[in-house]
């Protein structure tokens, strides 16, 4: 008998239960890590913590080096990670946040102002989950409705008229699929923001910091440079999905998260990004700080580069990439 899980079928029982058996024993030593650091400055405490301290790196390291998809996904989906306010406080100043898309309302799933990166303006727009269930509903946990794509193209727009570059930051499962979001015309707002960022003459830069869940990602992803953090993911339907339409499974998404190529390394390698921004170890949720920082190196770097880089030459680059995406050839007879 194949030594498959129930739950979830193609991946092998003893592999899950050995990253299972490595995450406790890294919970293990935090716990005894925190124990000995109320005993701090006792010398056989502090060397027994120095010990553990050095055990849980290891650990973690050899751990998060080699975690699969689903794995991934569940770091990308952590409730701690770190959320589009958070980058901007960490990276940007003066930054003054827009509301409303003008003809509507205010879509609080989205963040979108004006401020500066290095003293230079520019234009910021992120989706933004929340911490606790009163935040979240606020929030409606980073879903987006027609008027928050509504408000982000308003404030492109706006960029692109005071020549302001424009950073976006993806976290998001997807559009919200609710009937006054579709009555409200969804699917239209993401058609003519795609449509819009194609052709807007100023400088993108899209970071994908957690999920990039579909049309609800890419309605604020077209762009000339596409980031996206180690434990990441960026798909045109989450694993679950995925796994309830192929094997009528919700169950399956571990099979599904590995089939559908969707971390950070699979996504370069098919050209879907740019440049994968390494994390923390440990994630990206356990030093913002850190993260931030390893993102601002790109960020900085790629600015400056598509700063000196004339508008039509930019434009036509931005249109030659996208429609580079998803083409194969058969090179076989």
């Amino acid at each position: 008998m194949s030594p498959k899980g129930k739950n979830n079928p193609g991946v092998p029982l003893v592999e899950r239960q050995k990253g299972t058996e490595r995450q406790k024993e890294i919970e293990r030593l935090e716990k005894d890590v925190e124990e000995l650091r109320r005993l701090a400055g006792d010398h056989e405490a502090d060397a027994g913590l120095e010990r553990i301290r050095h055990q849980v790196s290891e650990l973690r390291r050899e751990f998060y080096a080699h975690l699969g998809a689903w794995q991934r996904v569940q770091i990308a989906r952590h409730p701690q990670r770190p959320y589009a306010l958070d980058f901007i406080g960490l990276l940007f100043t003066d930054f003054v946040e827009l509301h409303g898309d003008r003809g509507y309302g205010d879509d609080k799933a989205i963040i979108a102002g004006l401020g500066k990166y290095h003293g230079r303006p520019v234009a910021i727009i992120g989706h933004q989950k929340g911490r606790d269930t009163k935040q979240r509903l606020v929030r409606n946990f980073g879903q987006p409705k027609p008027e928050g794509y509504r408000k982000a193209l308003r404030v492109m727009h706006l960029a692109a008229k005071f020549r302001r570059p424009i950073l976006t930051l993806i976290d998001t499962p997807g559009a919200y699929p609710g009937m006054d979001a579709e009555e409200r015309g969804q699917g239209e707002a993401i058609a003519r923001n795609l449509r819009e960022m194609a052709r807007i003459p100023v400088p993108i830069i899209v970071s994908v910091t957690g999920e990039g869940g579909s049309g609800g990602a890419l309605a604020i992803a077209v762009g000339d440079r596409i980031n996206i953090l180690e434990n990441s993911f960026y798909s045109v339907i989450s694993p679950e999905g995925c796994a309830s339409i192929i094997w009528r499974d919700a169950s399956k998404a571990e099979t599904a998260a590995a089939a559908m190529k969707i971390t950070a390394k699979d996504l370069k390698e098919l050209g879907i990004v740019d440049e994968i921004v390494r994390e923390p170890e440990g994630g990206a949720h356990t030093d913002f700080e850190a993260a931030a920082r390893f993102l601002d190196e790109v960020l900085d770097r790629q600015l400056v580069a598509l700063t000196n880089q004339p508008v039509r030459e930019l434009l036509d680059a931005r249109y030659e990439k996208f429609r580079r995406m998803g083409q194969f050839f058969d090179l076989g007879n």
